[in-house]
C-alpha cells in the first residue's frame, strides 16, 4: 500500500493465549474525491464483491479443523482456511477499480456482524432504505458447507474481504464489467429506496425486515 509506519508499542496482558495485533491507518483525500455514505440515492444499485463470510469461514476452518475434516474432507477445509489469502480479505484493489468507473455513491466493508450488519450500517449512515435480494447474495461453496455442519447464518458471520458498492444504476454495469475484467467476482444484490420504505431482505417473492444481528455468529460458535 506504500504506507509509512509511524510508531507503536508492545505490551503483555494476562489471560491472552495468542498475540493480537491492532492497527490504525490515517490518510488524506482531495475533497472533490471524497465519497460519503450520505450520497446514496433511491434507485442506486448495491453491489457485493467476492462473497460473504470470507474471514469467518477461514477462522472457523482454522479453529475446528479436525471436526470439519471428518465431515467435509481435507480439501474443503484447506480451501476454507486459505480464503484469508485467496481471494483474500483486502478490499483496496476493488475499491479503486469501482471508484475509477464513476457513479459510486458509497463504499463499505462489512466486518463484525457480517453482511447484515454491514447493510444496516450503510443504510443508517445514508438515511436510506434498502431492498436486498437474498438469492443474489454470493456465498462460496466452502462457506455453505461449513454453515451446514456448524449451523450458522453466513449473512451474520464476520465478512471481511467483501466490499459493498452503492452505485448509480446507470453505472452499475460499467463497474461490474470492470470487476469482471480484473477477475473479481461481484453481483448486484439489491437497491436503495427511501428511508421510510425500510430495510428488507427478500427471498422467493416475500420479504422480512433486515436487522443487524445482536452478535456475530463467530462469537456464538467460539
Amino acid at each position: 500500500l506504500g504506507v509509512t509506519l509511524c510508531g507503536g508499542h508492545t505490551e503483555i496482558t494476562s489471560g491472552l493465549g495468542r498475540p493480537i495485533v491492532v492497527g490504525q491507518m490515517l490518510g488524506l483525500v482531495e475533497k472533490p474525491k471524497l465519497i460519503r455514505k450520505e450520497s446514496q440515492r433511491p434507485g442506486d444499485l448495491i453491489l457485493l464483491t467476492k462473497g460473504v463470510a470470507l474471514e469467518g469461514t477461514a477462522i472457523l476452518a482454522r479453529e475446528k479443523p479436525q471436526a470439519l475434516t471428518r465431515e467435509l474432507g481435507a480439501a474443503v477445509v484447506s480451501r476454507a482456511r486459505r480464503l484469508l489469502f485467496k481471494p483474500g480479505i483486502s478490499v483496496v484493489r476493488e475499491a479503486g477499480i469501482a471508484v475509477r468507473q464513476g457513479g459510486v455513491h458509497a463504499l463499505h466493508d462489512p466486518t463484525e456482524g457480517g453482511l447484515l450488519s454491514g447493510l444496516y450500517e450503510l443504510a443508517r449512515a445514508g438515511r436510506v432504505g434498502m431492498r436486498i435480494n437474498k438469492e443474489s447474495i454470493p456465498i462460496l461453496p466452502e462457506t455453505r458447507a461449513l454453515a451446514e455442519i456448524l449451523g450458522f447464518d453466513p449473512l451474520a458471520l464476520i465478512a471481511s474481504g467483501a466490499l459493498l458498492v452503492v452505485v448509480d444504476r446507470n453505472r452499475a454495469d460499467r463497474v461490474l464489467g470492470a470487476f469482471a475484467r480484473h477477475k473479481i467476482p461481484a453481483a448486484a444484490i439489491g437497491e436503495v429506496c427511501r428511508e421510510r420504505q425500510g430495510l428488507w431482505l427478500v427471498e422467493g417473492g416475500s420479504g422480512r425486515p433486515l436487522r443487524a444481528p445482536a452478535r456475530d455468529e463467530i462469537a456464538r460458535l467460539l
